[in-house]
């Protein structure tokens, strides 16, 4: 069996789909050993609903990585979706000690920015510096080692509904395992899918999931918003059983054979065998029939998209496109609308700087699990410790916590 302390495991909690990456760190990377998957059963819009059934799936999927990968799983880093989340830019200054800016003083100007009020009902997730300012030059991503008086500091924070974040938590330890940190879901999709020159430029990143859709927008190399919508993948296969009277598990099956994102981009208007409820006999429906009905919620998907980016004030800032990720992505004709609704270029979002089983997870719907393992990778080059924090934790928790922190210090 592989040492589990050398193995990074990617923790996607979907709303259709559980989905366990297992990777080793590679100098350009990750190299994926192992890949479960399992139909997610507990979920709704990105948020846990049941817990029993939720770690039934986790379990499942966990056994099947574990399988593959001929591995024991403790550790993961876990995604977190929902319309709960909220993404906001925040801005700090202090003073210079020595005219040298040192640790302590980016320590203290993120303090600073990080100094706002947050409800007691919300948890800090990320706070992601964007940039820093050393008296008015702006545009420096390391300030270390730089002379100046004045030190400001640009970043971004992220909050979760404390109650959301602690669900995922309990259904992970319910499984046996440890959560080494809780990630935002359309950063980790960046991760393993954006370059860095589309981030430099200015890139937005649509992650469209079963149950949400998650946007992201990078300029000048740094993340400037992220939100969640909760639309997916799963209200367009809900419009199909309803319109064409159909089990929901028949019309995902449809939408996924069948379906194009508009009857624009149709090539032959084939006719389809439609499965009935209630033991009637299959109708045979016209595939246009099929594609006006979807053609509705995939616009509202993506126009709620580019208000969310209009909204933020950044429509001019991407000038990179639009990438399109998540398990809902690969419907056909899907880029092809999404570019005329940006009206920007519009390309397919799949997980690189990746090696090992690269073509078992080429596809969409894995980019949040390696975006995960990949973020857990760059955590463990940084060396910093775990930053999520349940904020009611108990005493005992927090003191044992700490310890560990020490004791991980120490060795490195």
């Amino acid at each position: 069996m592989s040492r589990k302390e050398d193995l990074i495991v990617g923790l996607d909690i979907g709303t259709t789909k559980i989905c366990v990456i297992v990777a080793t760190r590679t100098e350009n990377g990750i190299d994926v050993v192992g890949v479960g998957t399992h139909p997610s059963r507990g979920l709704r819009k990105g948020v846990v609903v049941d817990i029993d059934a939720t770690v039934d799936s986790i379990k499942h999927a966990v056994e099947e990585a574990e399988l593959m990968a001929d591995c024991e799983i403790t550790s993961v880093y876990a995604g977190i979706a929902g319309g709960h989340i909220r993404g906001f830019n925040s801005h700090g200054v202090v003073a210079v000690k020595d005219r040298e800016v040192k640790d302590g003083d980016v320590k203290r100007v993120i303090d600073a920015a990080k100094a706002v009020a947050i409800p007691m009902d919300r948890e800090v997730i990320h706070v992601i510096p964007q940039e820093f300012i050393i008296d008015d030059q702006d545009g420096i991503r390391e300030p270390l080692g730089m002379s100046g008086v004045r030190l400001e500091a640009k970043i971004h924070i992220v909050t979760a509904a404390v109650t959301s974040a602690q669900n995922i938590v309990k259904c992970a330890n319910k499984a046996g395992l440890n959560v080494m940190d809780i990630v935002l879901e359309p950063l980790a999709s960046a991760e393993a899918t954006l370059a860095d020159d589309e981030r430099d430029l200015g890139v937005c990143l649509i992650d469209i999931g079963g149950g949400t859709t998650d946007v992201a927008v990078f300029a000048e190399g740094s993340i400037k918003h992220t939100s969640v919508l909760g639309l997916g993948g799963y209200h367009i296969s809900n419009d199909i059983a309803v319109g064409l009277r159909t089990p929901f598990e028949e019309a995902e099956r449809i939408k996924k054979k069948f379906g194009v994102a508009s009857a624009r981009f149709l090539g032959s208007d084939d006719v389809i065998s439609v499965p009935s409820v209630g033991g009637r006999r299959p109708r045979q429906v016209s595939r246009k029939i099929l594609c006006e009905i979807i053609e509705p919620r995939v616009e509202e998907i993506l126009s709620l998209a580019r208000q969310e980016v209009e909204k933020a004030g950044l429509e001019d800032r991407i000038p990179s496109g639009v990438a399109l990720t998540g398990g809902c992505s690969a419907l056909a004709g899907l880029p092809e609308f999404a570019e005329e609704v940006f009206e920007a270029p519009v390309r397919p979002g799949l997980p690189t700087h990746v090696g090992g089983l690269q073509d078992v997870v080429r596809g969409p719907m894995y980019a949040t699990g390696v975006g995960l393992a990949l973020f857990g990778a760059a955590q463990g080059r940084t060396r910093s410790a775990t930053r999520f924090r349940i904020r009611d934790d108990s005493i005992f928790g927090r003191v044992k916590q700490r310890m560990r922190d020490w004791f991980y210090e120490d060795l490195n």
